[in-house]
């Protein structure tokens, strides 16, 4: 028998995972075939569990409690719904990672063999990156600047598979849950008036105006029922008719008064309570809120401050490189003057959507050529590129990388924002397509959906300073691929690298210092080309989103460190490819554990003589 301590609320263990121990009775008296546990100073005897069944029952869980995951796997029920955010529902899912994370202690981790200690210590990351922030009720803010439940339908709708006739009455009846849904949301950020926890105003207008678009459309127009308007050619008219008429029905009785009732709530309601800071850290629960959201997006155990110092630190270093190109160009004038002439200069610009698209595209496959000389390990899956629907991209960010599914047949997409070309530099474009598609997002993340003999959540699992960090890392690494063919092109990754430089500074700024907006949004206005107006959207999402924007360059950092560190041990033993596939072959994995991994591969090659 082993005695473990665990600072979780007993009242989470449950008597399905607890002996018959009572206030009375010694628990070493019985636990033969269990471990004495101690949780809030009270004995009680733990089952022994087996670390497959418990990830399995785990993983279990987590597709039948989220009606989305559930559907993509198959569940043609929950095809039908959205998901239950009601702070009932919430209580009960707290309640069961609590469990699992009891019963995850409950196993010896020095009884296990190397690759199961892996499973169990990510596992265990797992549940831990859950209750840092469980105590928070995060469901009072459900949305970002340009995502959330008032536009996620927009992405469901594209990556749902429609074949069959009772796939588009899945969708039909899942739509009729939009009032719930939009309602029970609407009740979570009523409770986060009462409390005092809500979205800054800064970020209202933009959401407003999505959602009064939406809240406009007709039926037939409207962008959530295009499934509707691209039936398959085998169905017979008959059908085709039925459908179109079901889905109708869902839009005008359910989706749009819906729409319309959520924009009312949120211009009379819900703007005028919203916090005038821009910053979360202005109350005593927003400061501790935001120094757990500091570790659980870093994954490390750093303090707003130390972000915010090695972000001064990189502003500094990066800004001395960009003085030098514009040396390396002749460019006559000061560095605002500089910035001036790349965000005003018709050359550097996309005339037409197409031009924008074509040349992310030609960039694109000019990675994918060049991929074999860097990485060891390719996947499978391949992945397009396609632009930001037009519902959602005015307040958008540039680009992002939309999932693939392997198991499914569909590809990955890198996605670009089309929106106001004078605002989507072509100098930006081959950083942004390194970090989104390959060697980035797309390369890291379909790697994992490919993994073989790990339990499923590993398939998924995305520590965000190794992911983010990684697309950083990526756009890094174009240097060495030759995809930066001029000083302006150079400019631009640079400008993208200040980006998440300033985001150290900035992110911390607001939410710690008490920065404003326009405090904010002069690292970015003084010290990159970005465009003003992704500026305003990008400083837009770190008001909305704390924490997330600091993962970017502290992952790179490490991975940069790691690299560093390899090639000095290895020298001529050090090979680039053996080293990307040590970096990813395992999975998303918080720095700390990627750390350990590079420092074992690098024991593993110096061994092999």
């Amino acid at each position: 028998m082993k005695k473990v301590t665990l600072g979780v609320g007993a009242f989470a263990l449950s008597m399905a995972l607890s002996g018959t121990a009572t206030a009375q009775t010694d628990p070493t008296d019985f636990c033969v075939n269990g471990e004495i546990i101690i949780v809030d100073g009270q004995q009680i005897c733990a089952k022994k569990d087996n670390l497959f069944q418990l990830i399995s029952d785990y993983q279990d869980y987590l597709k039948k409690s989220n009606p989305y995951t559930a559907g993509n796997d198959g569940d043609e029920e929950a095809l039908r719904k959205l998901p239950d955010v009601s702070p009932e529902n919430d209580k009960s899912f707290n309640e069961a990672m609590s469990e699992f994370k009891n019963r995850h202690a409950g196993i010896d981790p020095t009884s296990l063999a190397p690759a199961d200690r892996l499973n169990y210590d990510l596992f265990g990351f797992a549940l831990n990156q859950h209750n840092r922030r469980a105590p928070f009720d995060e469901a009072r803010i459900p949305f970002t600047n340009d995502s959330g439940f008032f536009n996620e339908l927009s992405y469901v709708s594209r990556q749902t598979s429609f074949k069959k006739p009772a796939d588009f009455e899945a969708y039909a009846a899942r739509l009729t849950s939009v009032p719930r849904y939009f309602g029970q949301h609407k009740a979570n950020m009523r409770r986060g008036i009462e409390s005092g926890f809500t979205a800054s105003a800064e970020i209202l207008p933009g959401i407003i105006n999505v959602v009064k678009t939406l809240s406009e459309y007709d039926a037939d127009n409207h962008p959530y029922f295009a499934p509707f308007k691209n039936l398959p050619e085998d169905f017979s008219d008959d059908e085709k008719s039925r459908l179109k008429a079901l889905g109708r029905a869902a839009f005008d009785n359910a989706v749009i008064p819906a729409y319309k009732d959520l924009l009312k709530f949120l211009e009379k309601d819900y703007l005028p309570k919203a916090r005038p800071q821009v910053g979360v850290g202005s109350t005593q629960e927003g400061r501790a809120y935001y120094a757990s959201l500091v570790r659980y997006y870093t994954t490390l155990d750093l303090t707003p401050d130390e972000v915010h110092e090695t972000g001064l630190r990189e502003v500094a270093r990066i800004r001395s490189e960009m003085d030098d190109i514009i040396k390396e160009v002749g460019f006559e004038g000061s560095f605002a003057e500089f910035l001036e002439y790349l965000r005003t200069d018709p050359k550097f610009y996309a005339q037409s959507e197409e031009e924008l698209l074509k040349e992310a595209a030609w960039l694109a496959k000019q990675v994918d050529g060049k991929m074999p000389e860097f990485f060891k390990t390719m996947p499978r899956l391949p992945y397009g590129v396609i632009k930001v629907p037009d519902e959602i991209a005015p307040n958008y960010t540039t680009g992002r990388y939309w999932g693939g599914d392997p198991a499914k047949g569909k590809a990955g997409n890198y996605v670009v924002n089309t929106y106001d070309l004078t605002q989507r530099p072509l100098y930006n474009l081959p950083a942004l397509t390194l970090h989104e598609g390959v060697p980035g997002h797309h390369h890291q993340i379909s790697l994992g959906q490919e993994l073989e003999g790990v339990p499923e959540f590993r398939k998924s699992l995305y520590p965000t300073a190794f992911g983010e960090g990684w697309g950083l890392y990526s756009e890094k690494l174009g240097i060495e691929m030759g995809i930066y063919k001029t000083p302006y092109d150079n400019f631009g990754r640079l400008s993208y690298e200040m980006w998440r430089a300033c985001r150290l500074v900035v992110d911390t700024g607001m939410h710690w210092k008490g920065w404003t907006r326009e405090q904010a949004e002069a690292c970015f206005l003084e010290n990159s080309a970005l465009a003003k107006h992704n500026i305003k959207t990008e400083v837009e999402r770190y008001i909305s989103w704390p924490g997330q924007a600091l993962a970017y360059k502290i992952g790179e950092l490490k991975i940069i460190e790691l690299r560093e560190r390899a090639e000095q041990a290895l020298g001529d033993k050090f090979s680039i490819r053996e080293f990307h596939d040590a970096v990813l072959l395992q999975g998303g994995l918080p720095l700390s554990v990627l750390e350990d991994r590079i420092d074992e591969w690098i024991t593993d090659t110096l061994s092999k003589q």
